[in-house]
């Protein structure tokens, strides 16, 4: 499935299924073919990305520092980071949330 997120504030937001499960997921939902966020919890959506992206920061913090104290380097990352994938959808709720609009998908 591929997510689309419209909102009159913002250029549509396309996420490959995978990631916009995880995304939904970091904020507290169950991921579904069609939803809406309304502008009164976006500041809890952003503050739970930003803590979704903090734990990935800390997770690859101490894996940095396990590995130096082995004396082993660590494997690059693979990918895009959650703060990379994320970034889209924050300023998209950011604009929502400024402009009092609401955030919609599989409509």
């Amino acid at each position: 499935m591929i997510y689309k997120f419209k909102c009159k504030a913002a250029g549509d937001l396309i996420m490959l299924g995978p990631n916009g499960d995880a995304m939904l997921r970091a904020l507290g939902r169950e991921p579904a073919p069609q939803g809406i966020i309304e502008p009164p919890v976006m500041a809890q959506a952003l503050a739970d990305l930003g803590r979704a992206i903090e734990v990935d920061e800390r997770a690859r913090a101490e894996a940095e520092r396990e590995a130096q104290l082995k004396g082993e380097p660590l494997a690059p990352r693979e990918g895009i980071t959650p703060r990379q994938r994320l970034w889209p959808m924050i300023e998209m709720l950011r604009r929502a949330q400024e402009a009092k609009e609401p955030i919609v998908w599989g409509v």
